[in-house]
Parts: structure tokens; sequence; C-alpha cells
């Protein structure tokens, strides 16, 4: 993969200053959205095609498992990370559980291992799509041998 400025990811951290170093590590890799919040991650996810979500678990308001939880339903397709700083295993359980994480992974985040992740997120992230529309296609070709078929015993 060439271009890997077409991957969109979105970190939410409530300290600004994460999202900073996070921007500033990232952004001339990949298109990078931030949000101090679950509310504007939301917002973030509703007007754009985020391929990779990556969340700290423990924000004000919701957490990051709710969040995940939330994209889950909303964005089945996304890629899911955990990144905190806390060895929280309920909050791990729950992110697994009900968040589907593709990974977990601990603050302070070494940049190399962070940015081969999210490549390879994208990587389901495409490969998901991919399949998706190969059983389309799928179940297109078989409709139409079903037709084909029902119109050839009829004559």
């Amino acid at each position: 993969m060439e271009d890997l400025s077409i991957i969109k990811v979105l970190y939410v951290d409530d300290e600004a200053h994460n999202l900073n170093a996070f921007k500033a590590s990232f952004r001339r890799v990949f298109t990078v959205f931030i949000a101090l919040s679950a509310d504007e991650a939301k917002q973030i996810m509703s007007e754009n095609e985020i391929h990779v979500l990556i969340t700290d678990q423990r924000m004000p308001g919701t957490p990051g498992t709710e969040l995940l939880a939330y994209a889950v339903k909303d964005k089945p397709d996304q890629i899911r990370i955990l990144l905190t700083g806390f060895s929280d295993m309920d909050a791990l359980q729950d992110a697994v559980n009900r968040g589907h994480i593709y990974r977990y992974l601990q603050k302070p985040w070494d940049d190399e291992i962070l940015r081969q992740t999210i490549i390879e997120a994208y990587q389901i992230y495409a490969l998901k799509l991919e399949r998706e529309a190969l059983t389309q296609k799928l179940q297109q070709n078989n409709e139409q041998l079903e037709f084909y078929l029902r119109h050839k015993l009829l004559s």
C-alpha cells in the first residue's frame, strides 16, 4: 500500500496533549481526526467515513467501551482499537465483548507499533468491504441464474 493518506483514523481522548501528540505523529501519514469526547467522536463519524477508530477508555461522561459499542452498531465494518494508560481488565473484557476491538494497546504508545497496527486494521477494513461486494455480486449472479433456469424450464 503506497498512499497511506487514504486511511481515515479517528483518535478519541479527553487529554488534549495526547490528541496533539497523536496528530503530530500521524498527520503526515494518515488522514487524522481527533475528538475530546465520545459525543464529538459520534459527530465526526456521522460526517466522515472513518476506517479506524482509536479510543481511550477512561474519559468523563462516556467511557471508551461505550463509544466502541456504539460504533459496532452504527459502523460495523469500522476497525476499533482501545488505547489506554490503565490495565483495567473489566474494561478490556467489555471492549472485546461489546466493542469488538481489533487490538488493545497501552499508553504511552510506540509510534511505529501504532502506525503498523493502523495499517493492518485498514487492510482488514478493506478486505471486509471487498468480501461484502463479492458476496453481493455472487447473490446477484445466483438470482440471475435462478431466473434463467426458471425461464428455461417454463419454455
